[in-house]
Parts: structure tokens; sequence; C-alpha cells
């Protein structure tokens, strides 16, 4: 089951083809899904998210909370939609297919991908493309 919740900002209409295309994303990587909480938050709830659980004091767009358990995909994904809107226009993308491709981001990790050296990342990169494009 996936679910999306807002805290401390204004709810965006999230359609049941974006929830059919995150499901159909996790078959194809050969896992099963659990429960999936996507938490949008501001750009300040996101930072307190990330300095009380994480230690971090930077914004980002996506923290994942990973509760795996063999094959069935379980997470709380937060995402701020501020960084959303601010990440599609420095990369001159729209703001659906950004944040497409940010929940697209957590799921991917999630499946056992990483993005901490530029190896990672290039092979992220080419995973969330191959997402956008394939459903």
């Amino acid at each position: 089951m996936i679910q999306f919740f807002f805290e401390d900002i204004d709810p965006i209409e999230i359609n049941t083809n974006t929830t059919d295309w995150l499901k159909k994303l996790i078959i194809h990587e050969g896992k099963k899904v659990g429960k999936i909480s996507y938490i949008f938050l501001s750009d300040d709830g996101l930072l307190k998210v990330n300095r009380d659980f994480l230690q971090h004091d930077y914004y980002t767009d996506v923290i994942t909370f990973d509760y795996v358990k063999g094959k069935t995909i379980s997470a709380d994904i937060f995402v701020s939609l501020p960084r959303i809107s601010e990440n599609a226009i420095s990369h001159s993308k729209d703001f659906t297919s950004e944040l497409h491709r940010v929940l697209a981001h957590g799921l991917l990790h999630l499946c056992g991908y990483k993005d901490k050296t530029d190896e990672e990342k290039t092979e992220m990169r080419s995973k969330e493309d191959f997402y956008l494009n394939i459903f």
C-alpha cells in the first residue's frame, strides 16, 4: 500500500496513475509492495527531520527511512515540495517530472541502489530515467 501525507504544507494532487507507476517500479525491480508512506513537507520541515534523525544540518529533497524486510519494500519517505520546485527550475524540468524523479529515487534506494560515488550516482540517474520513460 502506498499512501501520501502532507505536513506543514498545502496538499497537491497525486493521482492513481502515479501510485500504479510506483508499484510497477517496485515489481519490475523484483520486489513486493509493502507499506510505503510519502510524507510531503516544507523545506524547514524536512530540514528538521534531517537534523533530528540524521544529525545533518542541510536542506535536501528526500529522506528515506528503510523498513524493508526481505523483498518487501516498506518505508517512510519524506519529501520537500519546495525543494522539488527549485530543482525543477534549476534543471529546466516541469514540476511533475521532478516530483516523479524524487518519488522514484526514494524507492530505488530501497531496492538497493546507492548514490554516494560518481559511479553510483550515474547508475541511480540511469535507473530514474529508465522508470520515468518506461511507465
